[in-house]
Formats: C-alpha cells, sequence, structure tokens
C-alpha cells in the first residue's frame, strides 16, 4: 500500500506539473519554478541548499506567531486572514472559526466543504467549560448491507471508496450553526462574505493545493464520470496548477444562501432538492427527509491525564479514543523499560519503537470497537483506563517489535484550524469530505462535493462499523485540546486519515516530554504505521538517521515524503505573568503562541 501511494504520488507530481510550466510561464514574467517540473527543467534555484536560523532550533521552519488579543491558525494563509479580520471586527474565535471554514472550502475544495462533516472542541470562556461538538452526518435512509450488495458490494469487497453510496448526510453546516447559536457573535451572513468573495471574485491556487487536485483527478476514479465534478474544477479537461486563477461562484452561490437562511437554507429547500435530486439520479437512496431530520449533536469530550496534563479528545465514532489510550500505555509501559521517552530522546531507535509499539495496541481496539455509539457498545471507560493500559505491556518487547494486529489503514483529505481570542475561547476545529474531492460527486448549481464518508462503513456482518440508515460511519477526523489544573492550556490537530492519532501523540510527546515549541512541534521528523501492511513510513531524514536501526528492530521501514505526514496546526494559552514574573494556571489571560504544519500552506497570524 505504501508503494503504490508514493508511486502515485509522483506519477500525479509529473502529470501536474507539465501544467504548471505551461500555465504559468505566460502569466509569470519570472517564470518562478514550483521545483516539481522533471530536474531538466527546473531553475538552478532547486539545487540551492537551506540556509541557517539566526537563533533557536536550526532545523526550525519559522517562529511561533504571538500575539494578545487573538490569533488563528488554519493550513491556508487566506482563511487565517478571513478568521483574525473576523475578531478585529469584534467578533470571537467562535466566528473566526467559521469563517476560516468557509474560505477553506473554496481554497481547499479537495479536502473540505459544506458537503462534509465537522467536529470541534471549544472552550467557551462564558461558561468556564470545555464542550464537544459531533457534526458528523448519518448514512440515507435506504443505506443498507442488501442495498450494497444488489450494486456489487459485500463484506469481500468492502465498501466502495467513492460515488454515490459512499454518500451521508452532510453534517458541517449544522455543526456552524449550532457553534454560532452557542457561542458566537456575529451573524452568520457577515461570517460568509469573505469566503463569497474568493468563490466568486477567484484567487490563485496554492503549490501544494494544485498537487493535491492532481492526485485526485489521478485517482478518485468518479470525478471523471461526473460531469458537474469536471465543470467545476477542471474546466476544459485541465488540471489545476499553481498560480491559476480559479472561481467558484456556484460555491458562491450556496454560501450566500446559508448566510441568509441558516439551517433551512442548506437542508431544505432548493439547495436540499438539489442534493436529494443528483443523489437520485446516480442511484442514491439519499432523500429529503435525511436531511431534514439532522442535527448535529453536543458530547462530553473524553480525556486521560498524561504526565500532569489533561489531554481531550471526542468519544465515538470519532478514533480519539486511541490517542489517549496510547498516551496511556506509553505512560505505563515506557518507564518499565527503565527509561522515559525524555531520557531515550529522538535519535534514539528504543524511543522511536515504543510510540510505533504502542500505536499498533490502540489502533487493535480502534479497528476492533469503534463505531457510533447509538448503534454499539463502545467500551471507552475499560479502554482509557490506567490499569487496562498496564494490562497490555507485557504485549510490547522493548527488544523486538511484533506483528500489527489487524487494524484500519484509511487515507482522506482534512483541514484543521484553531482559533482563540481576547476573551478566553478557545477552538480545536476539524473538518472534511474525507477523500481528495471526497465521493467524487458535485451538486450542480451549487458547486460543493459531497463527502465520501461512507466508504469508511463495514459490509462484515460481525462489525460494530456494519452500514446501517441513519448510521454514522467510523471517523478519522479529531480535534484535541489540553487542559492544565482546570485551565486551558493548548488547541491542537492534525490532518491525514489514520495518521491523525498517531500524529497526535507524536506532536504530544514533542510538546510535553521532549519540550518543544508549538512550531518546533510541527517541524520535527514524524511517522506513519500502516496497520494492515504492518509497514513503518518514516520521512526521508529520520529514515537516513535511524532506519537501518529501526530495522534491525523487526520492523519493516521504508522512506516517506511529508505528504504522508498529515498538516498540524497549534495555539497554547499563556497566562498573565504574576508578581513575582512567573505565570500561573488559572490566571488571566496573558497571550496566545500557534504553530502551523509547513508540510501544507499553513499559517497562524495574530493580532
Amino acid at each position: 500500500m505504501l508503494e503504490s501511494t508514493v508511486r502515485r504520488l509522483s506519477s500525479v507530481f509529473a502529470i501536474g506539473l507539465l501544467t504548471v510550466t505551461a500555465a504559468t510561464a505566460a502569466a509569470d514574467p519570472l517564470r518562478l519554478s514550483t521545483c516539481l517540473e522533471p530536474a531538466a527543467a527546473q531553475a538552478p534555484a532547486c539545487r540551492a541548499v537551506r540556509g541557517d536560523r539566526a537563533s533557536g532550533w536550526s532545523e526550525q521552519t519559522r517562529s511561533e506567531v504571538l500575539a494578545t488579543h487573538g490569533i488563528v491558525s488554519t493550513s491556508h494563509p487566506l482563511a487565517a486572514q478571513a478568521g483574525l479580520d473576523v475578531m478585529k471586527r469584534g467578533g470571537n474565535a467562535i466566528d473566526a472559526a467559521i469563517a476560516a471554514a468557509a474560505v477553506l472550502n473554496v481554497v481547499e475544495p479537495q479536502s473540505t466543504g459544506i458537503g462534509g462533516d465537522l467536529f470541534a472542541i471549544v472552550y467557551l470562556a462564558r461558561e468556564h467549560r470545555l464542550v464537544g461538538l459531533n457534526a458528523s452526518g448519518w448514512a440515507p435512509s435506504g443505506a443498507t448491507p442488501a442495498r450494497l450488495k444488489a450494486a456489487g458490494f459485500d463484506a469481500s469487497s468492502g465498501m466502495p471508496p467513492f460515488g454515490i453510496f459512499t454518500v451521508d448526510v452532510p453534517g458541517a453546516v449544522d455543526g456552524w450553526v449550532e457553534l454560532a447559536k452557542r457561542g458566537g457573535s456575529r451573524p452568520l451572513a457577515e461570517l460568509m462574505a469573505p469566503a463569497i468573495e474568493l468563490a466568486e471574485h477567484g484567487f490563485p491556487w496554492s503549490e501544494r493545493i494544485a498537487a493535491d487536485m492532481a492526485e485526485a483527478f489521478s485517482y478518485n476514479t468518479s470525478i471523471k464520470g461526473d460531469p458537474d465534478t469536471l465543470a467545476t474544477y477542471y474546466p476544459g479537461g485541465r488540471l489545476p496548477a499553481a498560480g491559476v486563477m480559479f472561481r467558484n461562484p456556484a460555491l458562491g452561490r450556496a454560501l450566500r444562501l446559508i448566510g441568509k437562511a441558516g439551517r433551512a437554507g442548506f437542508y431544505e429547500g432548493d439547495l436540499a432538492r438539489a442534493i436529494v435530486a443528483k443523489s437520485t439520479a446516480l442511484g442514491g437512496t439519499l432523500n429529503a427527509r435525511d436531511l431534514a431530520d439532522y442535527h448535529a449533536e453536543w458530547v462530553e469530550p473524553l480525556s486521560t491525564n498524561y504526565h500532569g496534563y489533561d489531554v481531550y479528545e471526542l468519544p465515538p465514532n470519532g478514533q480519539g479514543f486511541a490517542v489517549l489510550e496510547q498516551l496511556n500505555l506509553l505512560e505505563a509501559c515506557v518507564p518499565a523499560g527503565g527509561k522515559r521517552l525524555a531520557d531515550l530522546g529522538p535519535t534514539s531507535p528504543l524511543y522511536w519503537h515504543y510510540l510505533v509499539e504502542t500505536k499498533k495496541l490502540a489502533f487493535a481496539d480502534l479497528a476492533r470497537f469503534n463505531a457510533d455509539p447509538r448503534f454499539a457498545k463502545v467500551p471507552v471507560e475499560k479502554l482509557l483506563s490506567k490499569s487496562y493500559a498496564q494490562s497490555l505491556c507485557a504485549s510490547i518487547d522493548p527488544s523486538h517489535a511484533r506483528p500489527a494486529p489487524h487494524g484500519p489503514d484509511v487515507g482522506g483529505g482534512t483541514i484543521y484550524l484553531a482559533a482563540a481570542d481576547r476573551f478566553g475561547n478557545m477552538v480545536s476545529f476539524i473538518y472534511s469530505i474525507y477523500d481528495h474531492l471526497g465521493s467524487g460527486v458535485t451538486v450542480p448549481g451549487y458547486g460543493f462535493v459531497l463527502q465520501d464518508r461512507g466508504a469508511l462503513f463495514s459490509l462484515d456482518p460481525a462489525s460494530p462499523n456494519l452500514i446501517a440508515p441513519r448510521k454514522r460511519p467510523f471517523h478519522t477526523i479529531i480535534p484535541a485540546f489540553v487542559m492544565k489544573d482546570g485551565t486551558p492550556l493548548m488547541a491542537l490537530g492534525l490532518m491525514g486519515g489514520a495518521m491523525q492519532a498517531q500524529g497526535h501523540v507524536q506532536v504530544l510527546i514533542d510538546l510535553i516530554d521532549l519540550g518543544a515549541n508549538l512550531q518546533a512541534a510541527s517541524d520535527m521528523a514524524r511517522f506513519q504505521h500502516f496497520q494492515g501492511s504492518d509497514t513503518l513510513a518514516l520521512e526521508t531524514p529520520l529514515y537516513r538517521l535511524l532506519g537501518s536501526e529501526l530495522r534491525l528492530l523487526g520492523h519493516k521501514v521504508e522512506p516517506a515524503s511529508g505528504a504522508q505526514m498529515g498538516g498540524y496546526q497549534a495555539i497554547l494559552r499563556v497566562p498573565a505573568a504574576g508578581p513575582d514574573g512567573t505565570s500561573r494556571a488559572g490566571a488571566p489571560l496573558g497571550y496566545y503562541r500557534a504553530g502551523s504544519d509547513h508540510r501544507r500552506d499553513g499559517a497562524a497570524v495574530g493580532w
């Protein structure tokens, strides 16, 4: 699987960059190279070496962003700026998150949009409370194993990866509305305005997103069969290219409806009828009642204490409990080997060995138990107990890798954003259409893609995640939050399918055990372990440093690019200093610090 992914990415870049070179040459007088062209066509700059930082860790890509009034960190600069502008006009972090999310639908359509789902963990300053929101959609009323079997899919084949049978009711818009009602301060129409302007007047594709759109075209088999998707995102059969302007006025129309009518603008009326008509035309079973009856759900976040920090994730149907279980395993099992992770450090193969071996155990429970808790019992209390973690320590051999128990290998395209304001509100927010361009099915007249989250249902009758009407599937997207001594400390998240849970653990270890700042935690090398193939993918510098030693420990190791390591954003609250110059938990807000991933187009901006 890993090898095929790498080959697929390489072929996509080769395909896409012929378009990039041709499309940008006339428009850009400097003909700036993206360094993705074939070597013979690259500018001499592509052979340069990187310069040194003036201070701090030499490998850090950029400084943290620090600000007092408000701060936003997203995977795209235009979205971060839109969120910050809302706060400058008097809005709060919840308003900023919604405005940024709407913009991300426009500028990162391969990853997210109103045809998808969202989850959020929010610290509401006026309630002095941490709350969770599950805005993941449910399967259509006609989504049954029998219906899928009639279409040619069963337990042996699994769910289709794309197309109309993977489409669930989109939950994102109801999530926006619920967040705005609970903690927002600005009208929804105002929050939609920056996204509408970009959709109607256009923006230039970035290098990373153009490459992602080319990748989507190469492997999402539904795209080429959907005229609305081709007309919207690949007009004239052209692949998106870095620096080329793109407009989507139809999406602007949809966002205007949402801004004017709120929830009803999406789940009822003309837009809802367009969704149902598209589904029906393609043989889907989604109907008007499926849309009208759907509502997001406020939930209580799950937590565990790791070395004095309370780490929060959302309950199933998401994979967040695997993060907490793995942290418990690391806390319980690494000292049993005589060393703490901080003692071992990131240049030790044993450090990475423990991270991988505990990930395998947590993901085995994830595959076994995760499902919609309205349909299946998920024993999270047991799975998150310290005693359960202790009982699994004997399953870890410090001297050799053990085979990975069966578990899911899932991809996906996602955005994560964080926002915080001068009032003390903090938002950890993730939303997605799952795969690149989701189902590949676009709603005509409204310019957005429907998600393919239903692809993560099972067709195995013994699975708790078996597809059923109005059931929510296994979900990969997870926001995270950290509290310290009852005080909000940090909102963080990481994108990328199965990379998310293991990525959360890696950056939390960077921050809590190793003492990295927020930007350094992003810039440090990561791994992705694939449970199905039991393959350990290491970013290239980490592979060069420790690949051979990890192989000697029994790991099946391969080099990998940053494209496989997700994308991270985080915001940290720093309390005001006391009379003695130190910061104290519970003290008034001092300022915020933020970081954003160089692997994506990420930007953190503050005010």
